[in-house]
């Protein structure tokens, strides 16, 4: 269990479509990049926090891809997906699993996950079991690594969080 205080970084909006769930909380994959995970969490530093989105494959349970930033926009699962595709060259059909987020149900992502021949798929709202392997991944990390750490600025964040990820 988490010691850190909370920052909510699951916000539905209401008005999206979200994908249907195609994984059903059965995270198995007979081979990589057949299903990949994704979620969103925060690293508090002195100068505010930095986000950190991840796309995990479900076969190796390795990193498919990453990125940090400032905020939390879209572009910060876009760019965790497009590195994951740049790094891992999926077929067609590769499914990616997150929660209803706005940022996994909005037009841009979407978009991007149909250029580039990904399903999306979402769980259930408020259930952390429905993306298990990455909130497991996640709880992982702050007990290793966040929770241990005064970080002072975002950059010191960053250049850990990068060592964690390599």
């Amino acid at each position: 269990m988490s010691r850190r205080r909370g920052c909510r970084t699951t916000i539905a909006d209401g008005r999206a479509a979200a994908a249907s769930d195609l994984v059903k909380r059965q995270f198995i994959a007979a081979e990589p990049n057949r299903v990949w995970t994704a979620d969103i969490t925060y690293v508090p530093t002195w100068q505010g926090f930095v986000y950190l989105a991840v796309v995990l494959d479900a076969f190796s349970r390795r990193i498919a891809g990453w990125a940090m930033a400032e905020h939390m926009r879209t572009e910060l699962v876009t760019d965790a997906l497009a590195m994951a595709l740049h790094q891992r060259y999926p077929e067609a059909g590769v499914i990616h699993h997150s929660d209803k987020g706005s940022r996994y149900t909005s037009i841009a992502f979407g978009r991007r996950c149909e250029q580039a021949g990904v399903r999306p798929s979402t769980g259930r709202t408020g259930t952390c079991f429905d993306n298990a392997i990455i909130e497991s991944f996640f709880a992982s990390l702050e007990c290793e690594l966040i929770d241990r750490r005064t970080f002072r600025t975002r950059s010191e964040a960053e250049r850990a969080l990068d060592y964690a990820a390599a």
